[in-house]
């Protein structure tokens, strides 16, 4: 009979032929490249441009080929005729074509996260396999089928074990990095991943119940199963924060997926950054969805009909510009339903056509062509006429408009009679302020209402007339060689010549602010407000979104607190699905208990229902007299943890979360404890590394959100809930700093 260790090699030899097969598969892709690029710039233009082809897929799968070196085989299906299914990162065949292993995404994967014994098919064992580089570390088996022999060959062989890979998991080192679960994704998690692209899925979930990881894996799964479409229309990440996205950004590439794009809502404009944040409340009063009506009425302001008009002298004759023809050409160009400075065309056409009808009316006879063509370039040139013109249709830039509100109370009171004294007051700063980021979604809603301004405008009709010539020149020199339609397009050639066809659609999409996403993915959706969802849904006019979040962690003002209330108005009631993830896979036992105790006692509501793991001692309080001894014993707390958790090869991250207030005091505090536990050398590389990747934090619970540490020292909790603009805010931002800790949670508090 087979022992443990004749296993380990049984399943060591398949895991080294899909590495095999994946160094194959790398030297040839590899080879095929230097082909192509040793071929240089040499031949027709066609005959680049297939070669710049060749040369994108061919790097493209070489990327992905490295990504997936990490634990490339993690699990084994044994089925009741005997046949054997590796699951893997990526689907592997040999030369001839005999499969190998099958893509985790693959219908045929499924049941490795979905059997069950009551429900298994005809899969009689699943097999967990854990690796180390290359090299099969341990092994576990879980019969599905109880009346199959393997019950008692499993037992034998000691390879009969439970959740043992997922508990390794949970409770190994944090690396400052989020790491793939795909190994051990849970059934309730693998049927929101697979769930249909055409609705919009929300996951509520609370900390650590496998959110992001489960709304990252559905975005690879997407794009795997509907790959056609996806490719070229590409998917968006959105999530809180830049720190955030650094920490999530290992996920998809190690799936074998690397043409995501990742943004904030701040940064979500091709080249506009927000520097600056509003007050909590500024930031709610610029979410409300009324907003919306103010850019718009701000903008249509803009659209009148001036006090004064001019009359104009053509060869003599005087030619006045009537109010009625202001008011027509108002009406011609709204018509158009374009955006207001595209739209301006129309009106200063109509207007000087208006001019040019009644001069030929005032002839004593009919005017040729030419001379009618005259007096419309003089009208064009007249500055009165250009001057009235703008007065009547101002073109206008966004940032200024954006800036002229905020500097003026006087025009939001008269855009938005719904503010108060008080919100106007609060919204109002000097003009030249910079962006903030609750200006971006109203920045974005006033470059849809106006389009590029007329500078752009006439530059992008430049370009414009310079694609066309060159997609006819492309046209005709794919005419030329005898190829129409084949594995070379004109667009391929056109892109060539642009210097853009090695940009995928997540590039293309960064530059272009009107990109219409296929997919869109939201993490922490519960903090955004009405106006950063429109933003969004203008991205992806599809609707296909996945939305994940929890409304007991919501800590901005305009943020969700009803997922049904926000989302109904989005997608209709028929337009969405919830799924509620309420297994808490992060935090030991007693401190998802204490979190959870308190978010409902505060009135929050909570998804989660049990954690998976218990930590002896894993909460710990100590109380003080004053703040003062608070800040030293948070030191001396975090220096403790840190020589426990932190390790010299970059694992182990530690968080002390405190009111901005006593961050700088705490961060002193903090250096003088380490130091003489550890010493000089260790404190000076800890210091020494990339703020991103720092294994201890002292922070705020704001630049916590969406993260996690092996061990977290929470500080005065009540001073952080007084710095917060409501109470309930108050209780989602401590609810967020109890539940940031795997390993340990130390809360001190001041008696």
């Amino acid at each position: 009979m087979s022992t443990y260790s004749s296993q380990l090699q049984e399943e060591q030899d398949a895991v080294d032929r899909a590495y095999g097969r994946v160094d194959d598969l790398r030297q040839q892709t590899k080879s095929r490249l230097d082909a192509v690029r040793a071929a240089g710039s040499h031949g027709s233009p066609t005959q680049r441009t297939e070669r710049d082809s060749f040369a994108s897929m061919y790097e493209d799968r070489l990327t992905q080929l490295r990504a997936v070196e990490d634990r490339l085989v993690f699990g084994r299906l044994d089925h009741t005729d005997g046949e054997r299914r590796y699951i893997g990162r990526i689907g592997l065949s040999s030369e001839s074509h005999e499969p190998i292993l099958t893509d985790w995404r693959a219908e045929a994967a499924r049941p490795f996260y979905e059997a069950t014994p009551s429900n298994h098919g005809d899969i009689t064992m699943r097999r967990h396999i854990s690796l180390s580089f290359r090299t099969v570390t341990g092994i576990e088996d879980e019969v599905l089928d109880v009346n199959s022999s393997q019950v008692n060959q499993a037992a034998s062989q000691g390879t009969l074990a439970g959740e043992g890979a997922l508990l390794a998991s949970l409770s190994s080192r944090r690396t400052g990095k989020m790491t793939d679960i795909v190994a051990t994704i849970q059934a309730e998690q693998d049927r929101i991943i697979r769930a249909d692209l055409a609705h919009a899925v929300v996951v509520q979930g609370g900390p650590g119940t496998g959110k992001t990881a489960v709304a990252l894996h559905r975005a690879a799964y997407l794009l795997y199963t509907h790959r056609s479409t996806l490719e070229r229309s590409g998917v968006l990440v959105v999530g809180p924060s830049s720190s955030f996205l650094h920490y999530i950004d290992q996920v998809l590439p190690s799936l074998g997926e690397t043409g995501v794009l990742s943004r904030t809502i701040s940064d979500l404009i091709p080249g506009i950054h927000a520097s600056a944040s509003d007050s909590p409340y500024a930031a709610k009063l610029k979410g409300d969805h009324r907003m919306a009506a103010l850019i718009a009425d701000a903008v249509h302001s803009r659209e009148r009909v001036p006090a004064d008009l001019p009359r104009i002298s053509i060869e003599g004759m005087s030619v006045p510009m009537l109010a009625v023809d202001v008011e027509q050409a108002l009406a011609d160009a709204r018509r158009t339903r374009q955006p207001h400075n595209k739209a301006r065309e129309t009106f200063a056409r109509s207007v000087i056509q208006a001019m040019v009808n009644r001069y030929a009316e005032r002839l004593d006879y009919t005017p040729e062509h030419d001379e009618l063509s005259r007096a419309k370039s003089l009208l064009r040139m007249n500055n009165q006429v250009r001057k009235t013109i703008n007065l009547a249709w101002l073109p206008m830039q966004p940032q200024w408009l954006i800036d002229n509100l905020w500097s003026h109370p006087a025009l939001m009171t008269r855009f938005a009679p719904w503010l108060k004294k008080e919100d106007v007051e609060a919204l109002t700063r000097p003009k030249g302020s910079p962006l903030t980021s609750s200006d971006i979604p109203l920045l974005d809603e006033a470059m849809e209402l106006l389009g590029p301004d007329p500078k752009e405008m006439a530059r992008q009709a430049a370009q414009s007339a310079r694609e066309a010539e060159e997609r006819q020149f492309a046209q005709d020199t794919l005419a030329q060689n005898g190829i129409g339609n084949g594995l070379v397009t004109s667009q391929m050639l056109l892109d060539n010549i642009n210097g853009l066809d090695g940009q995928d659609a997540s590039q293309r999409a960064a530059e272009d602010r009107e990109w219409a996403f296929g997919h869109i993915v939201v993490d922490e959706a519960q903090e955004l407000t009405a106006m950063d969802w429109r933003m969004l849904i203008r991205r992806c006019p599809s609707r296909s979104f996945t939305i994940v979040g929890d409304v007991a962690q919501t800590s901005t003002l305009g943020g969700t607190r009803s997922w049904e209330r926000s989302m109904n108005h989005l997608f209709g009631p028929h337009g969405w699905d919830l799924h509620e993830l309420t297994i808490d896979y992060r935090n030991p036992q007693e401190v998802s208990e204490l979190a959870s105790l308190y978010a409902r006692t505060e009135g929050l509501h909570i998804s989660t229902v049990k954690a998976v793991r218990a930590v002896p001692n894993a909460v710990e309080r100590i109380k003080l007299a004053t703040d003062a001894e608070s800040v030293l014993a948070a030191a001396l707390a975090g220096a403790r943890l840190a020589q426990e958790f932190i390790a010299a090869d970059g694992t182990g991250r530690i968080a002390l979360i405190a009111s901005v207030n006593q961050i700088a005091e705490l961060e002193t505090a903090l250096k003088d404890a380490y130091q003489q536990i550890a010493g000089e050398e260790t404190l000076d590389r800890l210091l020494a590394q990339d703020q991103r990747e720092r294994q201890i934090v002292v922070c705020t619970t704001q630049e916590t959100k969406g993260l996690e540490f092996d061990a977290v020292v929470l500080v005065n909790p009540e001073r952080i809930a007084s710095e917060a603009p409501s109470r309930l805010v108050a209780a989602s931002d401590l609810y967020v700093a109890m539940t940031r800790p795997t390993q340990k949670l130390v809360i001190i508090d001041i008696k």
